[in-house]
């Protein structure tokens, strides 16, 4: 919304339904193809195994805003440091945005970056968001958090924060005092403990699921950094692969 409804965007492909949804809310997005299943003024950035879930950016063209999401949601691919500074370098060259979600940073367990913040000149092209409902169970609390570097300028010098905390205050009154309270108590030591156990429990549900294919020789990708996996079925679509394993779970 903040930045009106004649921006171009790109998305990973696949990734969180709600970058391209929100973007039909507000207008931004053009007519559908039924044929093609998407949108006229989404570019689609293709992220999979062929390519290490990293798209080839010499082949995107140029648009106002990308989304990228790392963990991702739904391969559970996770971007490294070389190819966040691609990504990074290709929005300066093309004068574009990155909205960048961690939501599920907290999963990272191996060398990868938490924050596209560790990229050198990301605090000139890019918004990060992040959210408690994957760490702290706040999901329906509706909490979270964005950085706007004031780094961060449109062509004319003028301060996206400037738009950023205008919109803020103009539509949110901010979370209650409840929610507020506890959020101070669950970012204690104690509770932060906790909420470490948790992410660990998703991940261990994840790898036993992750073992389990591995055993049935199907190629997998995920589950390590994220509680997400990604699995290959040659030849099948994902709807009736999902309709036989429910079939099959109630014998």
């Amino acid at each position: 919304m903040m930045f009106g409804n004649h921006v171009k965007i790109a998305v990973q492909d696949p990734s969180y339904p709600i970058y391209v949804d929100g973007s039909v809310i507000i207008g931004a997005t053009g007519n559908y193809n039924n044929s093609k299943n998407n949108f006229d003024n989404i570019v689609y950035m293709k992220c999979s195994s062929e390519n290490n879930f990293f798209p080839d950016l010499s082949e995107v063209e140029r648009t106002d805003l990308i989304y990228f999401c790392s963990p991702n949601n739904p391969t559970g691919a996770v971007a490294t440091r070389e190819q966040l500074k691609e990504l990074v370098d290709f929005a300066k060259r093309s004068n574009s945005i990155i909205i960048f979600d961690a939501a599920y940073a907290e999963y990272i367990e191996e060398d990868y970056p938490k924050t596209i913040y560790e990229i050198e000149g990301a605090k000139e092209v890019a918004v990060e968001i992040n959210s408690f409902s994957k760490t702290l169970g706040f999901t329906g609390v509706r909490l979270g958090g964005s950085i706007v570097p004031k780094e961060l300028k449109y062509d004319d010098n003028y301060f996206v924060w400037n738009d950023w905390n205008r919109m803020m205050t103009t539509i949110f009154n901010g979370a209650s005092n409840i929610v507020q309270e506890a959020t101070l108590k669950a970012i204690n030591n104690k509770c932060l403990e906790e909420m470490r156990q948790t992410v660990n429990y998703y991940k261990e549900n994840a790898l036993i699921i992750k073992n389990c294919m591995e055993e049935l020789k199907i190629e997998n990708y995920g589950g390590i950094n994220s509680p997400y996996i990604w699995a290959k079925f040659p030849e099948k679509k994902s709807w009736d692969i999902l309709t036989n394993f429910w079939k099959n779970a109630m014998l």
